[in-house]
């Protein structure tokens, strides 16, 4: 994956912008990351999902158990 840096220069206010292949630690850090997205996204669906089965269970709707809670 290529990646896009910006070098601000203050001293002569020049901006430099380059491109560049990451690095094996960048990219295995990207990897990392995005399996972790992939799987909180796998575990927040299913949290809902068994929410959603527990109110049907219950036979309330979610204000409801709210109330309950509050």
């Amino acid at each position: 994956m290529k990646k896009t840096e910006k070098i601000f220069n203050v001293q002569t206010g020049e901006e430099t912008i380059i491109e560049r292949d990451e690095t094996p630690s960048e990219k295995l850090i990207r990897e990392n990351w995005e399996k972790q997205i992939a799987n909180d996204a796998v575990v927040s669906q299913a949290n809902a999902e068994a929410k959603s089965a527990l109110l049907n269970k219950l036979g309330i709707t979610e204000d409801e158990a709210k109330l309950l809670l509050s």
